[in-house]
């Protein structure tokens, strides 16, 4: 994996063991992604939630977000999460905290955002567990970001996830535009105006 472009293109992102399951967002989902949301990202404050590696805050810092805060639950990524922010210079600009996402509600994270909530919300839960059984984490995590009010009120949030996963949009939020990469599919979502 390796950033795509920005101050640290080109530059190399450390993975964990392929023993856990982590499935890193492709390249080709990725570049599409930050084209589209080229325009918001210098300046930004952003959220990853299920981070993983760090990849798509990586690249956002890279393209001069201001800040990004990432959240996993798995000890193997933080610590790739840290190793990635020491190598590539960001570790001022960025944290890397621990945190179960299904286990209790979201408020905590919105003093991390500056207290104006955050300009942009990526979540790329994983699609399947170690035994390949299919996840639906899109759903109870999206209400959760709702509820707990953490999208600033110009922001964006960008959910990838697989086609046959449906979920319910919480009512304070709208989807404005949806793109399809094989059998995973991107949900761009706003506030409702």
């Amino acid at each position: 994996m390796r950033i795509i472009a920005g101050t640290a293109r080109g530059r190399k992102i450390f993975s964990v063991s392929k023993n856990l399951p982590v499935k890193p967002i492709s390249d080709r989902i990725k570049q599409s992604v930050f084209d589209i949301i080229r325009p918001r990202i210098t300046g930004a404050i952003m959220l990853d939630l299920f981070s993983g590696t760090g990849n798509v805050s990586l690249e956002a810092l890279s393209r001069v977000a201001l800040k990004t805060v990432m959240v996993d639950r798995e000890p193997a990524c933080l610590k790739a999460q840290r190793r990635n922010l020491e190598h590539l210079g960001f570790t001022e600009r960025a944290k890397s905290l621990k945190g179960d996402l299904l286990a209790k509600d979201l408020n905590w994270l919105y003093a991390y955002s500056e207290g104006e909530g955050y300009d942009i919300i990526f979540m790329g839960p994983p699609y399947r567990d170690i035994n390949n059984k299919p996840l639906c984490f899109s759903g109870p995590v999206l209400a959760k970001v709702a509820q707990a009010k953490l999208l600033a009120e110009d922001g964006i949030i960008i959910l990838q996830h697989h086609k046959t996963e449906t979920f319910d949009v919480p009512d304070s939020l709208e989807v404005y535009r949806v793109e399809k990469y094989g059998d995973t599919l991107v949900h761009f979502l706003r506030n409702k105006k």
